[in-house]
């Protein structure tokens, strides 16, 4: 095991000495971000180069207690090694194994916290700056930012209305059953609200799903010329409550990418270029899951060769890339997370990087890229080599036309009908070829979005065109009135 990291080389969790420095501090520096961060091996007796150096043979048991001994003299809180000696090509080697530490944030006690904490970036130890050794005291403590209080920011009986409103409506898209509407008293148990002496109080999660009043929670999203942030043809800046930006952000991206269209049995199926499910998955994980106390924002940018959507705040919780692929999650924002579970943005938690992979492979893209970039995490969804460009972009900000259209003399249908009318044709010629309709066979039909074609649908059952049938994913529709 220890041969074939050796072979990868330094990263995040390994590093390399030749020797034992002598002093302590010049290695103690990585024994804590490793603590602070995803734990790590510092493997003593190779070289920059990943060459066997091993060290003395004859004096290794006196070299792992001095070890131990700096480890406890130099660092607050208490740091527990596991120190073994292996042996690679004959050759003794010492590794330092640091597991992620609770007791967060680790610091040198010569330094300090303010001076002495630090983290693992890539394959080096930086100093931490105050904001995150911020986040590292929550982690110890197990508390996140968004429940905690926003001193001073108002609570308003419409701000309340409008979350609970907002949050039954998404509610009930997943569900035939009726959904009673969140009560201030739900928003108080799902820490959205806090109760002080009889005082309602709003936490940070409360402003984020109600206002802009943080001016660095927003979403940016850019169309670019080429591959590289040079040319701009397109950009637009949302804000307001978060749950709204990631529905803008996500029919800013859908204007800019291409589509094609395919005629099955009379019905044309409008097919992005890139899985509209990935797509909306990578924009609301960005949202719920980025550091909300580095006060830079979400930006979205289209290249001709990729989608990149870029996040503050590095893997939480000393997540490493591999254990997020392989279904492992920690969660930054509990509050944010819940709400998005509730109004079923989110489904199951640690299964959305699986999701974006395999979407990916379905639409025979290239796999997509998750990284780690100094105090961002970003994620690419490649688009096909073959992609050509899109001569006529549309601006995010151009406005839809809305001219009344004459259907006869004594009738006037708005654009805005007629679509609604269109839609609801398009699917109810398609349940008469094949007997019944899938949400997701309708997002493919309508070209909308997951949530607007589960509203359509249900609007349709309501108005007496449609019938559910079967649960949740297994759901489909058919005609009210066959004839």
């Amino acid at each position: 095991m220890v041969g074939s990291e050796i072979f990868k080389g330094e990263s995040k969790t390994v590093e390399f000495k030749a020797k034992l420095p002598d002093k302590s501090e010049t290695y103690m520096k990585t024994i804590i971000a490793f603590a602070n961060t995803s734990g790590g091996k510092l493997i003593i007796g190779v070289d920059d180069n990943k060459s066997i150096i091993g060290i003395d043979k004859d004096n290794i048991f006196e070299i792992m207690d001095k070890v131990t001994n700096a480890i406890s003299d130099a660092c607050e809180p208490q740091i527990v090694p596991d120190i073994s000696f292996k042996t690679v090509e004959d050759k003794c080697i010492l590794v330092i194994k640091i597991y992620p530490g609770a007791n967060r944030p680790y610091y040198l006690k010569s330094k300090g916290k303010e001076r002495g904490t630090y983290i693992r970036s890539a394959a080096t130890s930086r100093l931490a700056d105050s904001d995150k050794i911020r986040e590292l005291e929550m982690e110890g403590k197990n508390i996140s930012w968004d429940e905690q209080i926003c001193m001073g920011y108002e609570v308003t009986k419409d701000a309340i209305d409008k979350l609970c409103s907002d949050i039954q409506k998404y509610m009930s898209l997943s569900t035939s059953e009726e959904i009673k509407m969140p009560t201030e008293k739900q928003l108080i148990n799902w820490k959205v609200l806090k109760k002080v002496n009889d005082k309602l109080l709003a936490t940070n999660a409360f402003v984020l799903l109600t206002s802009d009043f943080f001016q660095f929670a927003k979403i940016q999203c850019a169309l670019f010329k080429g591959i590289t942030r040079d040319v701009f043809i397109d950009k637009k800046e949302y804000t307001g409550s978060i749950y709204e930006q990631v529905e803008a952000a996500y029919q800013f991206v859908l204007r800019h990418i291409n589509r094609s269209s395919e005629i099955e049995s009379l019905i044309r199926i409008d097919k992005y270029e890139l899985p509209t499910s990935a797509i909306r998955e990578i924009i609301i994980n960005a949202q719920v899951h980025r550091n909300y106390m580095d006060n830079s924002c979400v930006q979205i940018a289209i290249y001709d060769d990729r989608l990149e959507v870029t996040s503050p705040g590095t893997l939480y919780g000393g997540l490493t890339l591999e254990e997020i692929l392989n279904g492992r999650s920690k969660i930054r924002n509990k509050v944010i997370a819940e709400i998005f579970n509730k109004m079923d943005l989110i489904e199951q938690w640690g299964t959305g990087i699986q999701r974006i992979i395999n979407r990916a492979k379905e639409y025979d893209l290239p796999k997509p890229e998750f990284r780690e970039i100094g105090n961002t995490f970003r994620v690419n969804l490649y688009r096909k080599a073959d992609k050509k460009p899109i001569k006529k972009p549309i601006k995010a900000d151009k406005k839809l036309i809305k001219e009344p259209i004459k259907a006869d003399k004594n009738l006037i249908i708005t654009s805005k009908q007629r679509r609604k009318i269109d839609r609801e044709n398009l699917i109810i010629k398609y349940v008469k070829e094949y007997g019944s309709i899938s949400n997701m066979e309708a997002r493919q039909i309508l070209v909308l979005a997951e949530s607007t074609t589960k509203r359509f649908l249900k609007e349709m059952v309501k108005e007496g065109l449609l019938l559910e049938e079967g649960e949740r994913k297994n759901r489909r529709y058919i005609l009210a009135n066959e004839e």
